[in-house]
Parts: C-alpha cells; structure tokens; sequence
C-alpha cells in the first residue's frame, strides 16, 4: 500500500500568493519513506512544513537576489512553491524529520511501529 495516498493541489482557490507545485520523488524503505521535493531559490528561512489533518504541507518562498543593470532575458520563474500530501495514518507523523540542501527538500517518514513487520519466535 502506497501511503502517501493523495496529493491535493490548489488549483480552485483563488490565492493572494502564486504558487507552482515542485517536483516530487517518494522512495520506500524497510522502516519508513522518504519524500524528495525539489525547491530551487529556497533556504531554511524560506521553508515552512506543518502537518494537520493527515495533511503534510510544505512551503517554500524563494530569496531571489536583487538584479543590477537591466534585465534582458530571464527563463526562471520568481513564484514560490507548494505541496500538499495526505499521509496515510500508518505513519507515525511525532517522529517527521526534514532537511534542505541545495534547493532539495528531504523529509523522512517512519512507519508507524504497528504497521512494521516483525519476525515471530516459534516456542
């Protein structure tokens, strides 16, 4: 069962603040998934990831750097960013942890202790 069962997006709600929605990896492992969100232009400053409702919301406001002279051509986009995951309630969400390095976002996600499995001894 996949946990991470639902992404919400915001595309109906009319925002004051534009946001894109990242790019997004999620890897399982034996104890736990691991959610990669690539957030280019953000800092820890500019991260903001809250859990409500079975939901994991994270945020990130870029700190763009002031541009001198006249700007002639520029393909990056200045939005910041937004991504919303409905967790299944097989993830002990006390125990989250994130990092970011280099514009990545990585947030561990440990499995509940009921829901790993366990070996059984025969006596």
């Amino acid at each position: 069962m996949n946990t991470l069962t639902r992404e919400t997006r915001d595309g109906d709600r009319a925002q004051a603040e534009q946001f894109i929605s990242p790019p997004a990896s999620v890897i399982e492992g034996a104890d736990g998934y691991t959610l990669e969100v690539e957030m280019p232009g953000v800092t820890k400053d500019g991260l903001d990831i809250s859990f409500e409702n079975n939901e994991l919301t994270i945020i990130g406001r870029r700190s763009l750097p002031a541009v001198e002279g006249m700007l002639i051509h520029h393909e990056s986009r200045p939005d910041n960013f937004r991504r919303r995951f409905e967790l299944d309630p097989s993830i002990d969400a006390n125990k989250i942890s994130a990092k970011i390095e280099q514009g990545l976002v990585t947030l561990t996600l440990p499995k509940a202790e009921h829901v790993k499995p366990r070996k059984i001894t025969v006596s």
